[in-house]
């Protein structure tokens, strides 16, 4: 096993679902109106530390993650289903850093904390959010938002226990061969 103390990842959330154009025909509604549905929101990249982790090596084998998109909407208000979203499990201590803008994101300093790294996009309305007293058949419907992209750098900070400070030659080593 290898101990492995930083790394660089390419994340991307989901992106949200469009939004649907449907008009209701049914036998006993001659004016149906508009039924079309929302997308569904993107999956969001969350980070989760785990207390038997030590290194980085598991999330470093993987240098992209990506999150599911949401569903586009359909006809008959129906919403479409929200994208999954990517729980990558990291150790105690490690520090997230968009390396674009060198700026620390989170430091991760206790045991099962979670931080959503890069939000997952809206979805998009459907015509039938657009009905309004003037306007009762809309054709119009919004496209879902794009999910977050960054390019990130895991550091992991390693502190010792003890420390051991001296002159050279004052036996330091033979300390630590003995003990």
């Amino acid at each position: 096993m290898k101990f492995i103390d930083s790394t660089t990842l390419s994340i991307k959330a989901g992106n949200g679902g469009m939004g649907c154009i449907a008009f209701l025909r049914e036998k006993f509604r001659p004016k149906g109106g508009p039924s079309g549905g929302d997308g569904g929101h993107g999956g969001n990249i969350i980070f989760k530390t785990n207390s038997n982790l030590i290194t980085l090596q598991d999330v470093a084998l993987k240098k992209h993650y990506r999150a599911y998109d949401g569903a586009n909407g359909s006809g008959n208000n129906r919403h479409g289903k929200n994208g999954k979203d990517i729980v990558i499990a990291i150790p105690v201590g490690t520090i997230v850093v968009n390396t674009d803008t060198e700026q620390v994101l989170k430091d991760f300093t206790k045991v099962n904390e979670s931080f959503i790294i890069a939000k997952g996009g809206n979805g998009g309305f459907g015509n039938a959010r657009f009905k309004t007293q003037r306007q009762t058949a809309p054709r119009i419907a919004n496209d879902g938002q794009q999910g977050e992209e960054l390019k990130i750098n895991l550091e992991l900070k390693v502190l010792a226990d003890v420390g051991l400070v001296g002159f050279p030659n004052s036996g330091k080593s033979t300390f630590i061969s003995k003990v």
